[in-house]
């Protein structure tokens, strides 16, 4: 006679149990990738206690909030005077100045001259753009050159 269950045990012994599938494998593109963005540099910082007498040239951001007398050099970068800062210059060369602190001397920015509120310059000024703060002392002459 015939016995469906038994047929049904028989070809389960008689097939192999199904292989696990194969994990698939993440597939690198041909395209390159795009080089990661630098992240934004610290600048260089002339603390409270620091005193220099002389030229200084930066190839980087540059924050003064101690003393210098001598020229500062920083194109193509950010110079700012601190809260703290005194600079005594002949002149001062930067892409954008920030000043916060005591200055006396010339400043030629490329791009823009901010004087903040407790701020304190005497110099004549040559930049593109200029923001001069309420409360803000300046006195100079201030010439706008398109950049």
């Amino acid at each position: 006679m015939w016995n469906k269950k038994q047929e049904d045990d028989r070809q389960k012994q008689a097939t192999p149990p199904p292989a696990p599938a194969a994990v698939p494998r993440p597939v690198e593109s041909a395209a390159p990738r795009a080089p990661m963005p630098e992240p934004p540099r610290t600048p260089a910082i002339l603390g409270k206690s620091v005193i220099v007498k002389g030229q200084i040239f930066s190839q980087e951001d540059l924050i003064i909030d101690g003393e210098v007398e001598g020229t500062v050099s920083a194109e193509g970068h950010r110079l700012t005077i601190g809260p703290s800062g005194k600079l005594h210059t002949d002149g001062v060369k930067a892409r954008e100045v920030i000043v916060m602190g005591k200055m006396n001397g010339s400043v030629e920015a490329t791009e823009k001259v901010y004087i903040r509120k407790d701020a304190h310059l005497v110099g004549d000024v040559t930049t593109a753009g200029i923001i001069i703060e309420d409360g803000a002392y300046f006195k100079g002459g201030i010439d706008i050159r398109k950049p």
